[in-house]
């Protein structure tokens, strides 16, 4: 841009062109002995120089928008097109050997994500067939939307990339494509209008058409007129610049305002869902405490009737208990005192066995004695060995009735008691028999006697038998009852420590209900937490969202006031605005890069960064001091 204004600022157009001719003249003889191919970029370099100047000083004096059949700008492109294929690296392919720029130039679109609109639509483009018509295309859809220099700085900053497509001395490879570069920013001034569908892109030539260069006086405007040529150019590329960073601004701030709202409609959703989920909670936990309460009601009535029926069934076993060890502990005496019976009925058997002995050797004295009454004897005899067959079947029941002395020991101390009886009967016979002896008819009648007496002992001994048998039989029935009450009582007792348990696994279960009724109040109180933090969080966004609208309007209204301003021609002023000293060879000029007035240096001397330029450049006291209120208003 600075190069176009000197250019326009220079001497008349014949002798610009003469001093272009002899600058190439020079320049032409000093590179012979030197790399043709340094020359060869020199010359493309000067070309494009050349046809870039003119561009842009024919489409400001021809005032509308460019169309594709205007001249220069043919010209230009032709120009670009032969800077491009410079120094580029012969690609073999399976028919022939390829040589295009459209390889470089679909490279942009992996470097530079804006440049992938003009790819898509040159390669829908239907009339284009080689890669060198597609090129052309994406020349000059580039050119219409004025960022050829962006694209090509992409290219120029990636080298090894570019090293795949060009040669090391190639023109885009050195320094020459650079400047190059920085030359085509200023055709962001034109506005050019080019059909691309109908032109033929394919089957043009590319040749250069030096004749449009070599200019008369006539042709060319005075040197005022490009002095207001370059003024309009500067000020022009500076709002251009302004309105570009201003509208990076603007879009990236309402990218993070639409990011901001759709967090914030997010959070939003969730903060009704987490409030659902609350209320659900809360109505669980109030179902949760009156079925618990519910339980606990049940159980306690329950435990109530349960102990109330242990307590009685406890005492009802407690009395039982008493009367069978009472049972018990008399049926021991009894076992006792049957045994000593039987042990004194032994010792008395035994006595009796050796009297019986004794009585037989007298028995033989008084048959000896006594042969005159053997037949009252005999029978005598007769009836004593009944009487002790009697007393042996007696005996031998005992001895059998032994093994059931634990079941029977009412009957055998009764039956003890009989031969005891017999015994002395056996004595009195014994007696009888000694006074038989002196009177032996008296015996007779008292043998009769005492036989009869015996018969009717033996019979009560009988039927006392039967009733003991009777008794035991009672006893035996008694024993059953009493061993089935005891199981019925065992069975009552499994049965209460059932219950016991079952009541102990509902305590256990209302432990855990209680526990978890805790663990939900305190996931309540943690969703509470979280409901308030979020609370806190939207309120936090909802700040944000306030201070980035702020500044959107504080931004809007620095656009305004920015679009409002003039870049002040150096002519119209000629004493400085704030302290009104003359403009003088020792207090030079100097624009403030904020509000484009004319200023002294004492007036201008501090440095900001700008929205027009990162870097720190030269403003006015004045915008000093709003620059920097500003800044600290917008800080927090």
């Amino acid at each position: 841009m600075k190069g176009a204004a000197g250019w326009a600022q220079g001497v008349p157009a014949r002798d610009r062109a003469a001093a272009a001719a002899a600058a190439a003249a020079a320049s032409a003889a000093a590179m012979a002995t030197k790399d043709p191919t340094a020359v060869e970029r020199a010359n493309l370099l000067n070309m494009a120089k050349l046809s870039i100047k003119g561009l842009i000083e024919s489409a400001l004096s021809f005032g509308r928008t460019l169309d594709s059949d205007y001249p220069p700008l043919q010209q230009f492109f032709v120009v670009m097109e032969h800077c491009l294929k410079h120094g580029l690296k012969v690609r073999k392919s399976f028919l022939s050997y390829n040589k295009t720029i459209w390889g470089p130039l679909e490279l942009v679109e992996k470097l530079y994500p804006e440049a992938e609109e003009i790819g898509a639509s040159v390669r829908d483009l239907p009339g284009l067939k080689t890669p060198l018509g597609r090129a052309r295309a994406w020349l000059r859809l580039a050119l219409m939307q004025k960022k050829m220099a962006d694209y090509l700085r992409c290219l120029i900053i990636q080298r090894d990339l570019l090293s795949e497509f060009y040669e090391y001395h190639a023109l885009m490879m050195e320094e020459e494509g650079a400047v190059i570069v920085g030359l085509l920013v200023g055709l962001n001034v034109i506005d050019a209008n080019l059909c691309v569908k109908g032109e033929d892109l394919d089957s043009q030539v590319g040749v250069i058409d030096f004749s449009m260069y070599l200019k008369n006086e006539e042709d060319i405007g005075n040197k005022e007129r490009n002095v207001q040529i370059a003024a309009i150019l500067d000020q022009k590329n500076y709002v251009e610049e302004l309105n570009r960073q201003l509208n990076s601004t603007v879009s990236s701030l309402h990218s993070r305002v639409d990011s901001l709202e759709k967090s914030n409609t997010k959070l939003i959703e969730e903060l009704a869902i987490a409030k659902n989920n609350i209320i659900k909670l809360q109505e669980e936990n109030h179902q949760l405490r009156s079925e618990n309460k519910l339980i606990l009601m049940k159980t306690q009535q329950h435990l109530e009737v349960t102990k109330v029926d242990v307590e009685t069934e406890l005492q009802t076993y407690k009395h039982s208990r008493q009367g069978l060890d009472e049972m018990y502990n008399e049926a021991r005496r009894q076992l006792r005192d049957e045994s000593q019976l039987r042990q004194d009925v032994e010792n008395e058997l035994a006595v009796q066995v050796s009297m019986k002995h004794e009585i037989e050797l007298a028995m033989k004295l008084l048959e000896k004695d006594i042969h005159e009454k053997q037949d009252t004897l005999i029978g005598l005899r007769q009836q004593l060995e009944e009487v002790k067959a009697i007393n042996i079947e007696m005996y031998q029941k005992l001895q059998g009735s032994e093994a059931d002395l634990k079941e029977k020991n009412e009957i055998t101390a009764r039956l003890e008691e009989k031969t005891n009886k017999i015994t002395a009967a056996m004595r009195q016979l014994e007696q009888r028999l000694q006074q038989a002896e002196k009177a032996q008819m008296d015996t007779e009648d008292e043998d009769k006697k005492y036989l009869q007496e015996c018969q009717s002992k033996f019979d009560g001994l009988q039927k006392q038998i039967s009733q003991k048998e009777k008794q035991l039989v009672q006893l035996e029935t008694d024993l059953k009852i009493e061993k089935e009450w005891r199981q019925t009582l065992q069975e009552d007792l499994q049965k209460e420590k059932d219950t016991l348990s079952h009541l102990r696994n509902e305590t256990q279960q209302i432990i855990s209900l209680k526990k978890e009724f805790l663990h939900l109040q305190d996931e309540n109180h943690q969703l509470k937490k979280i409901y308030h933090e979020q609370e806190q969080a939207l309120q936090e966004l909802g700040n944000k969202l306030s201070e980035s609208k702020l500044k959107i309007e504080d931004i809007k209204e620095a656009n305004k006031a920015l679009q409002g301003l003039v870049w002040l021609k150096d002519k119209e002023a000629t004493h400085c605005k704030l302290c009104e000293k003359e403009f003088s060879l020792s207090k030079r000029k100097h624009h403030c890069r904020n509000c484009g007035e004319i200023f002294c240096n004492a007036c201008s001397d501090n440095e900001l960064p700008l929205p027009s330029s990162p870097k720190p450049v030269r403003v006015c006291d004045s915008c000093h001091a709003l620059l920097i209120q500003r800044c600290s208003s917008n800080l927090p």
